[in-house]
């Protein structure tokens, strides 16, 4: 008779020397189960974002798309030629390049004046900032209206003027030229306070303590440091003035030669001659263009690229 087998001893590392599966060469391991393959993370966020991408893309693509298209181009010449487009649109430049300047002459010192406020107090900073910003969120009819009861014949100071000057300023050339201001000038000091909070002041310093004076300071290191922001603070500031309706309507009216700027002239042409009111909104289109690629190289360096 055969004795009987001798029965296998476990191997130090817990398992049968019969090759299984389950069993990890390691010591005291056991080799782990694959896990179920997932899709790329890539892949799901790359869906995720150029859905909504290119929803926005259309919504702000297609309504220009549809001004191109439905534009009587027979008449288009014919259109711009007639002496109110062209008073029109003379209008609208000479009171957006005035609300321009005007703009830079009082919304730069108050830039750099809310750019040298990060010593103050969180409430007043916060606060002047609201203050500056509103004009941004307030729908412009409300600005006319606002500027209306400050300037007008009733107004706080509108009614001073009146009496002790005669001036009146509503439903004037001024007026226009006030209203995009209004609604403008927050452009301008949001982008020069930027870029003020993103320049080095070490050269500022530098400068001071070289025996450079404020002005020199100013002019020769301040102010080419933040040239970038206050260009292109100046183009938003003037493509704003240029298509400014709400607050001119309300506070300055609709009068042919004084008030009526190109927006104010193609919206009274919509009731009239809808193809007439197309061609002045695609001559619109086509002025702020032009600005904006005249003017990218010389203002935004960036936008070049």
């Amino acid at each position: 008779m055969r004795p009987p087998p001798t029965p296998r001893r476990p191997s130090s590392t817990g398992c049968s020397r019969t090759p299984d599966r389950n069993c990890s060469r390691r010591p005291g391991l056991a080799r782990p189960e694959r896990a179920p393959r997932r899709r790329p993370a890539r892949a799901v966020s790359a869906g995720v974002v150029w859905i909504p991408a290119l929803v926005a893309l259309a919504v702000l693509v297609l309504p220009l798309v549809a001004l191109v298209v439905r534009a009587p181009w027979g008449e288009l010449g014919t259109v711009v030629a007639q002496a109110s487009v062209v008073q029109a649109l003379g209008l609208s430049l000479t009171t957006a390049a005035a609300s321009t300047v005007i703009s830079l002459l009082l919304g730069g010192p108050l830039a750099l004046a809310l750019g040298r406020t990060r010593s103050w107090p969180a409430v007043p900073r916060r606060l002047l900032r609201a203050l500056v910003t509103v004009p941004l969120v307030l729908p412009p009819v409300v600005g006319g209206v606002a500027l209306l009861l400050l300037l007008g014949r009733r107004g706080l100071i509108g009614s001073l003027l009146d009496a002790w000057f005669g001036i009146t300023i509503p439903f004037t050339t001024a007026a226009v030229v006030i209203a995009q201001v209004f609604v403008s000038m927050p452009f301008l000091v949001l982008a020069v306070e930027g870029a003020l909070g993103a320049s080095d002041r070490r050269f500022e310093v530098a400068a001071a303590t070289l025996g450079a004076s404020r002005w020199t300071i100013l002019r020769r290191v301040t102010l080419p440091l933040i040239w970038p922001g206050l260009s292109a603070g100046a183009l938003l500031c003037f493509t704003r003035a240029l298509g400014e309706f709400g607050a001119t309507v309300t506070f300055a009216g609709s009068f042919p030669g004084i008030t009526q700027t190109l927006p104010l002239a193609t919206y009274l042409q919509l009731q009239t001659d809808p193809d007439a009111a197309i061609a002045l909104a695609l001559v619109l289109m086509a002025v702020s263009l032009v600005v904006l690629v005249s003017l990218r190289d010389r203002w935004i360096p960036g936008l070049a690229s």
